[in-house]
C-alpha cells in the first residue's frame, strides 16, 4: 500500500536529476523536524541537486509502508528537502527510510520518529525528555581565526543521542557565521552546511525532534540587531535548515515560533529581527523581542494552561549580571515589562531556557505573587567556556552549586500524573557524566 504526502511548496516537484544515489548524494541528515499526532517533518540535505523521499511504517505493521512525495532539492535552499510524513496515527512508533535519486541511505544508527500520544480526557500525560544546548562552534581552519582552535568536543552530540531525548532544543548560536559569511547567501549556506554535516552530530539528528531559535552568530555578526541588512537572507537560510512549525508571527518574519508537546507549552522568541542596537541611547522604546512579538508572548502566556512553559530565548533574562548581552545590562525595562505580567496575571511554571554566555547556570525568583520564575542557562555545547564563570560573574539569583564552565548540555524529564507534574533538571558534560540535578515539583518549588 502507497500514500503520496504533502512537501514542502517552496520546492520543485520536476524529473528526476542525474546524479549519485544513496550515500554518495547525502550531504547531512536526516534531520527529524516538529513531530505532532498525525505529522512529521524530515529533513535532508544533498550534495547537489537531487531527488528526495521517504518511505516509512509503523514499526507494528511494517507489512504497510508509505511514500511522501518527492522533492527536488536546488542551490538556492542550499539542496534542502522537507518531506513531511502525514499518514500517522497518535501514539505510535515510526521507522523511516530515506532516499536519495532512488537510492536508499543506509546509516549506522536508528532513523525512526514517533507521534504525539492522544493522552487529553484519556490518561494521565506521558513522561518525556527535552534535552537542550546553545554555542555550537565547528571549526574550518581556513577561515578560523588563527590560534587555538575555538570548537572543540563534538562528542557530546554523542552523549546526548545516548540519552535518547524526546526532543532537542537547539538554543541559539547553533553554528557561527564568520566573515566570509555575513553578506551573502553562498557564505551563509556555506557555513549552515558545514556545521550540519559534523559526522558526531548525525545519530542525534536522525532521532530526536529538533526545534531551534537563533542568537547572534546563526543571525549575523557577532551582536547582530534588526538593522542588519541581510537579516531577511539570515532568515530564509535558518527556515531551510531547520524544521520548526511556523518561522515568525502570522505576518511577521524572524524564528519566532511555539507548539506543545504533551502537557507542556514551548515559546520559541526572537532576540534578534526586532532588536534595536545593543548600546543605543537615544533609542525612545529599546527592545530585543520588539513591541509586537513581545505582546504577543505575554498574552499567549497568559492563555497558557500548561504546568510548564518553557520559554526559549537567546540571552540570560534574570540574572543580575550588568555585563554582555544580558537583559538586565541592555533590555532592563523589557525584562521587568515581561516580569512584571507574569506575577501580575499570578502565571505558575514559567521557564527561561538561554544560553548565549558560555557558561551553564541555574536562576530561581519567586515574584512577590509567591510564583517561582526560574532561568536555565546552558552554554557552551562545543564553543569556547568562560572559565571561572561561577568567581567572576555575580548573579544574586543563581542557585548555588549550579555553575558548570565549560563544554556541558541538560536534559528535562517531565513526569507525574496530571496535576502532580515535576520537571527535573539534569546537566551533563560532554561525556555524558552527570555534573548536577534539581526538581521543580507541581508547586513550582524547588527540590
Amino acid at each position: 500500500m502507497l500514500s503520496v504526502t504533502a512537501c514542502s511548496p517552496r520546492m520543485s516537484e520536476t524529473a528526476v536529476p542525474a546524479g549519485p544515489k544513496g550515500n554518495a548524494a547525502l550531504q547531512s541528515g536526516p534531520m527529524l523536524g516538529y513531530a505532532d499526532m498525525f505529522e512529521v517533518l524530515v529533513w535532508v540535505q544533498t550534495r547537489s541537486a537531487a531527488q528526495v523521499y521517504l518511505e516509512y511504517w509503523d514499526v507494528e505493521k511494517s507489512d504497510v509502508k508509505y511514500t511522501t512525495t518527492p522533492v527536488n532539492t536546488v542551490v538556492e535552499h542550499g539542496f534542502t528537502a522537507k518531506c513531511i510524513a502525514d499518514r500517522l496515527q497518535p501514539g505510535k512508533n515510526y521507522q523511516y527510510t530515506v532516499y536519495i535519486n532512488g537510492g536508499a541511505l543506509l546509516l549506522p544508527y536508528p532513523t525512526t520518529f514517533k507521534t504525539q500520544v492522544l493522552w487529553q480526557w484519556r490518561t494521565d500525560p506521558p513522561t518525556f525528555t527535552v534535552a537542550m544546548g546553545s554555542c555550537t562552534y565547528v571549526n574550518e581552519p581556513e577561515y578560523d581565526r588563527p590560534g587555538k582552535p575555538y570548537g572543540s568536543e563534538y562528542q557530546i552530540f554523542g552523549s546526548i543521542a545516548a540519552q535518547k531525548p524526546d526532543l532537542m532544543l537547539w538554543l541559539g548560536d547553533n553554528y557561527y557565521y564568520r566573515e566570509p559569511d555575513y553578506y551573502t547567501r553562498t557564505g551563509m549556506l556555506h557555513r549552515a552546511t558545514h556545521t550540519r554535516s559534523l559526522p558526531e552530530m548525525q545519530s542525534l539528528l536522525a532521532a530526536t525532534n529538533n526545534y531551534a531559535i537563533w542568537d547572534d552568530h546563526d543571525f549575523g555578526p557577532n551582536d547582530a540587531d534588526g538593522t542588519f541588512i541581510h537579516k531577511e537572507m539570515a532568515w530564509e537560510v535558518f527556515r531551510d535548515f531547520w524544521g520548526n512549525p511556523t518561522f515568525g508571527l502570522p505576518g511577521q518574519k524572524g524564528c519566532t515560533t511555539a507548539f506543545s508537546y504533551n502537557d507542556v507549552d514551548f515559546f520559541m522568541l526572537d532576540n534578534r529581527y526586532f532588536r534595536t542596537p545593543d548600546y543605543c541611547k537615544t533609542c525612545p522604546e529599546k527592545t530585543a523581542l520588539g513591541k509586537e512579538q513581545l505582546e504577543w508572548f505575554l498574552e499567549a502566556l497568559t492563555n497558557s494552561r500548561a504546568p510548564f512553559k518553557l520559554v526559549a530565548i537567546g540571552g540570560q533574562l534574570l540574572t543580575t549580571d550588568e555585563h554582555d548581552e544580558t537583559y538586565q545590562h541592555l533590555y532592563k525595562a523589557e525584562r521587568d515589562t515581561i516580569l512584571a505580567r507574569i506575577e501580575r496575571e499570578g502565571i505558575k511554571g514559567v521557564v527561561f531556557l538561554t544560553g548565549d554566555r558560555h557558561f551553564t547556570e541555574l536562576s530561581a525568583l519567586k515574584n512577590k505573587a509567591g510564583n517561582w520564575v526560574y532561568d536555565l542557562t546552558v552554554s557552551a555545547l562545543t564553543s569556547g567556556s568562560f572559565v571561572d564563570a561561577g568567581k567572576k560573574i555575580k548573579n544574586d539569583y543563581r542557585v548555588d552549586g549550579t555553575v558548570i564552565d565549560y563544554h556541558s548540555y541538560s536534559v528535562l524529564r517531565f513526569s507525574g500524573k496530571r496535576k502532580e507534574r515535576e520537571m527535573q533538571i539534569n546537566v551533563y558534560d560532554s561525556n555524558g557524566k552527570e555534573l548536577w540535578t534539581k526538581t521543580v515539583g507541581a508547586d513550582g518549588n524547588l527540590k
